[in-house]
């Protein structure tokens, strides 16, 4: 039986065959069943395929465009704190597209490993060594002492409690992160004085507003976790996304924690990764307000996106200002200055594509216009 499936390789995507193997077997039907299942969806199959000369550029832009005058267009979803909220429909949806460095509202679920997963106190422990802790969140009071040109840091002995730090531990990190100033600690006060000799007040002001924001705890970026359960284990998802540093921690289950920050993919994991990515992201959006796009049409704009090795948007400096017509890339924004810059190079326009031909009024090369005619003579 395993022959069949195997002959069929070739002919039917693999997720497809494995899905009609595993109903076969559940159903224990007979081999000449199999093969008539497995013809049909092969019948179906070709079926689906596009067309060889269709437009699949303008069908795809068409099936986003439609679905999207649909949308909402500015929404957020509310999850408990300010913070925590997470951009969808249209904003998120352009977002995507552009290939924005960094999202509006950048979040990831951290999921961790079994045996952290289940027990809410070790759930807890975790989300406050992700969440990023700044100096100022353990100190009571910071002083700026004129006379000894210094600062001085009283810290909250509650807040270190809660937190689990001692005035030895913020001491340490202080230096460790810090490059430009030296810190003494004297019982709960810190005190920190600037590298070389300064008298300027104004010297001594900046250093108590830069050490104010140092980290001496957690992941950088972080600002907001929040623990929630999903089916039987409790995720952490985060407010600010670092992807790199939460990945290499010991509590997390690095293959299904997951960022909503495509190009930070990208760095981490690669261009695969991004472009699973960005169909993920998509779908999620579109699912979520309720409509359908066909699947290939968003595997289309990835491939587009990340064809190149780099996540590129659909924006004039990503692909559209890349293609190789001056016409085309005339047509999408600021027209004057491409056919300038192409007069003054000599670019040369070989009208390939679709837009080029429409405004020269020629039959563009899709579809019917696709194939020359060629007369066979008698001899």
């Amino acid at each position: 039986m395993a022959n069949i499936y195997e002959s069929y390789k070739n002919e039917i995507p693999a997720p497809i065959l494995d899905e009609a193997e595993k109903e076969c077997k559940e159903r224990k039907l007979s081999e000449d069943v199999v093969k008539k299942i497995l013809n049909r969806i092969k019948e179906e199959y070709e079926g689906a395929k596009i067309s060889p000369g269709e437009g699949i550029g303008v069908v795809t832009a068409e099936s986003f465009g439609e679905p999207g005058t649909q949308m909402i267009l500015n929404i957020f979803h509310f999850a408990g704190v300010a913070e925590m909220n997470v951009t969808l429909g249209l904003p998120r949806l352009i977002e995507l597209f552009d290939a924005r460095q960094v999202p509006s509202t950048p979040r990831i679920e951290v999921f961790l490993k079994s045996k952290y997963s289940k027990d809410m106190n070790k759930v807890k422990k975790t989300a406050s060594f992700i969440k990023e802790i700044r100096l100022e969140e353990v100190a009571a009071e910071f002083v700026v002492n004129i006379a000894s040109n210094q600062v001085e840091v009283r810290l909250d002995k509650k807040k270190m409690t809660d937190l689990e730090f001692d005035p030895d531990k913020v001491h340490k990190t202080l230096l460790k992160n810090s490059k430009n100033i030296s810190a003494t600690l004297n019982r709960d006060i810190l005190i920190i004085k600037p590298k070389g000799k300064t008298t300027k007040l104004s010297d001594i002001y900046k250093v108590k507003e830069k050490v104010k924001h140092l980290l001496i705890g957690g992941v950088s970026g972080i600002k907001h976790v929040m623990p929630v359960k999903e089916d039987n284990e409790f995720v952490i998802l985060t407010a600010g996304s670092n992807f790199k540093d939460i990945l290499q921690m010991e509590e997390v289950d690095e293959k299904r924690t997951v960022t909503n920050n495509v190009l930070e993919i990208r760095e981490v994991l690669g261009i695969e990764a991004a472009r699973q990515a960005i169909i993920n992201e998509t779908r999620k959006v579109i699912e979520d307000q309720g409509l359908t796009i066909d699947i290939r049409h968003l595997m289309l704009l990835a491939d587009v996106m990340t064809t190149s090795g780099k996540v590129k948007g659909v924006t004039r400096g990503g692909i559209t200002g890349e293609k190789e017509s001056v016409l085309a890339r005339a047509t999408f924004e600021t027209p004057i200055k491409h056919i300038i810059d192409a007069s003054l190079t000599g670019e040369r326009d070989y009208l390939n594509s679709v837009i080029e031909n429409v405004l020269v009024n020629q039959p563009i090369p899709v579809g019917t216009g696709l194939p020359g005619l060629m007369a066979k003579m008698k001899k």
